[in-house]
């Protein structure tokens, strides 16, 4: 059964390892991500996570069959630098992975080192605690053309029949400084609604996702743009496909509009 792709708004940090005020910033977050698996046609034989904390110069594939854990964090509690998500990799999907992107014409790498970071575990833990899924995170590529992240979306898009879950880990606000001195919340919202408008359809949606940084507010929502470019591969793996929104706040973190989106 053919699997939808996501584009998810991941949160701060290691949040799902953390308690009090913090943790209860990331409620809404969190349900969201808690009910996803029960929205899918079947239990994905695996996951591809597309981070936006990972680039390289050319599209990576991590492939150990048990990867690590990279803190790439700080300022937190001791504790959240030993945290561990135990899921196993997937070496042949990883090897899967490789031939669609060369067979595309893309440029494709393999990392048996790499380990989960936050991007990843930070989405995962909430929707499968007992990390009983295998997981293969895949690099964004340097340079961040948002034509190449839709024709890696594009390359994919066949893992869909193939049981694998497509899953683009960033955030549709990213932009720290304005978040923290309270000036976040009017590009949050300015930006959103044309999100909101513009993935829906699938026509013209890969010519409109090009074309971000005409979007309103689009350079103060992403003064730079890897938290969105894990958007452009879901969109891309799911092309002729509908998309919704999946998750929305408006007060994430105490002003910040937030929103994640299903394809498909």
């Amino acid at each position: 059964m053919r699997q939808p792709t996501f584009f998810l708004s991941h949160g701060g940090g290691p949040w799902p390892f953390m308690d009090g005020d913090y943790r209860q910033a990331h409620a809404k977050l969190e349900a969201s991500l808690q009910a996803l698996p029960a929205t899918l046609p079947e239990k994905p034989k695996a996951i591809l996570m597309i981070s936006a904390h990972w680039e390289e110069t050319a599209f990576t594939v991590m492939t150990s069959p048990a990867p690590g854990m990279l803190y790439d964090y700080g300022g937190f509690p001791p504790h959240t630098y030993e945290v561990v998500y135990p899921a196993p990799g997937d070496p042949a999907l990883a090897e899967r992975v490789v031939a669609l992107i060369e067979a595309a014409g893309l440029p494709a790498a393999r990392d048996a080192q790499r380990g989960f970071d936050h991007g990843a575990f930070c989405t995962l833990v909430p929707m499968y605690p007992d990390a009983d899924v295998p997981v293969v995170q895949l690099s964004l590529k340097r340079g961040l053309n948002p034509a190449n992240h839709l024709a890696l979306g594009r390359a994919l898009a066949p893992l869909r029949d193939e049981g694998v879950l497509i899953l683009g880990s960033g955030f549709s606000f990213h932009n720290l400084r304005l978040m923290f001195n309270g000036a976040g919340t009017a590009p949050s919202v300015a930006f959103d609604a044309w999100l909101q408008a513009a993935l829906p359809a699938p026509d013209g949606r890969a010519e409109r996702l090009q074309a971000w940084e005409q979007a309103p507010a689009a350079r103060q929502a992403h003064a730079r743009e890897e938290h969105l470019l894990p958007l452009m591969v879901a969109a891309g793996a799911a092309e002729g496909d509908a998309g919704q929104c999946s998750y929305h706040e408006a007060d994430y973190l105490g002003g910040i509009t937030a929103s994640s989106f299903r394809f498909g």
